[in-house]
């Protein structure tokens, strides 16, 4: 009776000590100490081969590239310029030629490429550097469909786009609003980049991508820059990126080579991404897929250099798996983060930054599959010194559907990396010795000199697990992971506040978009 008696004071002790835990954990100082405009790395990177199989992989993108060569389409001005630098260009078709490229030219012309840049942000304190031991998340990109909890799966809106971005722009644990979060597929095919660079310039104040879609949508990205950062500024500095796929294998098609001369020609960085599903359009081994992998991406990145040599490039590779039993690509698997551990040693190599893998998965839903197909692949970016991070945040089933749930889980995720990358402090404070001796043996520690200093920063603090005891749970519900994210995301839209914008800028903005819409009727495909 005793027991039942003091039940209810407990229950109410839990409930306090929870509600007190729920307000540190959304207090705005959480983690304070860990954030960052951009990481720079304190732990090594993880060279997973020795300098002889480097080499090997490295001759076979020689030989990929000086044997069988790279298909370019539609863009006989992309052509000469190899022609010019030295390929060997032959005619195959209608505007389709092969050009073969003698070893070590490519990397020649890649030579010029930056090893470290800066890509300016609106707002300068959050501009990021990308290269070298400097690491930049942003979220996943290119998902028709996004879901949530309450309404399922469903085509992606202006609104979901809009929305991602404020999500991205409030979470402290990513540094770039990204690109095509979503596609906005209530908004004309040819005028929805439009309105999604306007919403990373409206409710970001960070670095972003712009759209590749199309020569003239590239274009109006550049041009909708210089209304927000200046002509001049933007002719000398990198304030936006493209993100560019091959075609695989080995094909460099017009829309592909035209968006990346647009950038170049500006002085604009551009990402050099084959998207090479193991055994469809590459080899199934992780070897001769990174291989692969470094012929069309260096290919592309050498386009640029010949456009505007030093202009920023970002070596890309995107390595997946697949069900062979059914043709379903996998992601998350183990395979693929060995060839991303490859990829990083690759681009130190070359001397060029890298992007790679992000937190993948093909779970339908925000569940333990999800999270543990995204850490198996963020983890190899991380371990193997990837620089700029694109799908950090929302990437589910396969990239076909951008989760509301997962990309705060994900963001959460990301923080406690800032706290991983942090490394390990082995000053005399940090070894703590004053603390074991200022009480001796047998006592407790919390309220030494040395605890006091440090509880508010010594662990990194989830924004979203439950760490409670298995009994405060229940009785307060026993919510789960993917609940509470549900009511988390709808919390951060609910406060979100957009960055300031000069208004004569954003009417400039608006008038260009104006202008261009009318330009031109609705295309839906």
């Amino acid at each position: 009776m005793l027991m039942e008696a003091n039940k209810p004071a407990r229950s109410g002790r839990r409930n306090r000590r929870s509600k007190d835990r729920a307000t540190r954990r959304n207090e705005a100082g959480q983690n304070l100490h860990l954030q960052v405009p951009f990481i720079t790395r304190q732990i090594p990177s993880y060279d997973l081969l020795g300098p002889e199989s480097l080499d090997r992989i490295e001759a076979a993108m020689d030989r990929i590239l000086a044997e069988i060569g790279i298909e370019f389409r539609d863009d006989p001005a992309a052509v000469d310029l190899f022609r010019h630098a030295g390929g060997q260009v032959s005619a195959i078709g209608n505007d389709v030629w092969n050009i073969k490229f003698e070893p070590g030219m490519i990397r020649e012309i890649v030579k010029t490429a930056p090893e470290r840049f800066t890509q300016h942000a609106r707002n300068p304190l959050k501009s990021v550097e990308i290269g070298g031991d400097a690491m930049v998340f942003a979220p996943a990109y290119g998902s028709p469909f996004v879901m949530d909890l309450d309404q399922g799966r469903r085509y992606g809106t202006i609104q979901d786009f809009e929305n991602l971005v404020k999500l991205g722009q409030s979470s402290p644990w990513l540094h770039h609003s990204g690109g095509t979060i979503c596609e906005p597929t209530d908004v004309a095919v040819n005028k929805r980049h439009l309105d999604m660079v306007y919403a990373h310039m409206r409710y970001s104040d960070r670095g972003f991508l712009g759209s590749i879609t199309a020569p003239e949508r590239a274009e109006d990205s550049i041009e909708m820059c210089r209304l927000l950062f200046g002509a001049d500024f933007v002719d000398q500095n990198c304030v936006i990126m493209g993100n560019f796929n091959t075609t695989s294998p080995l094909v460099l098609d017009g829309v592909t080579t035209q968006g990346i001369t647009a950038y170049a020609r500006a002085g604009q960085g551009s990402i050099h991404v084959p998207f090479l599903l193991g055994g469809a359009v590459a080899p199934l081994t992780m070897a001769g897929g990174v291989a692969q992998c470094l012929a069309e991406s260096m290919a592309a990145c050498a386009l640029a250099q010949l456009v505007r040599p030093g202009v920023p490039v970002v070596l890309g590779g995107f390595l997946s798996t697949m069900a062979l039993r059914s043709g379903s690509p996998t992601f998350g698997t183990p395979e693929p983060a060995l060839g991303s551990l490859v990829m990083g040693q690759m681009a130190r190599r070359f001397k060029l930054p890298l992007r790679c893998a992000g937190n993948f998965a093909t779970s339908k839903l925000p569940d333990g599959q999800a999270m543990q197909q995204a850490m198996m692949s963020m983890m190899s970016a991380v371990q193997g010194g990837a620089n700029f991070i694109l799908h950090s945040a929302g990437f589910l089933d396969g990239l076909l559907s951008m989760s509301y749930e997962k990309f705060v889980m994900d963001c959460d995720m990301c923080g406690a990396l800032h706290s991983y990358l942090h490394g390990i402090d082995v000053s005399d404070d940090a070894l703590a010795v004053e603390a074991l001796a200022e009480q001796g043996p047998g006592q407790h520690l919390f309220s030494t000199q040395h605890t006091l200093r440090h509880y508010k920063t010594a662990y990194w603090d989830s924004a979203l697990n439950d760490d409670q005891p298995f009994e405060t749970w229940s009785e307060q519900g026993g919510i789960d992971m993917a609940t509470r994210a549900n009511r988390r995301w709808k919390q951060v839209l609910e406060t979100y506040q957009p960055p300031e914008m000069a208004e004569d800028t954003d009417l400039a903005l608006k008038d260009f978009i104006a202008r261009k819409k009318a330009s031109m009727a609705d295309a839906w495909y």
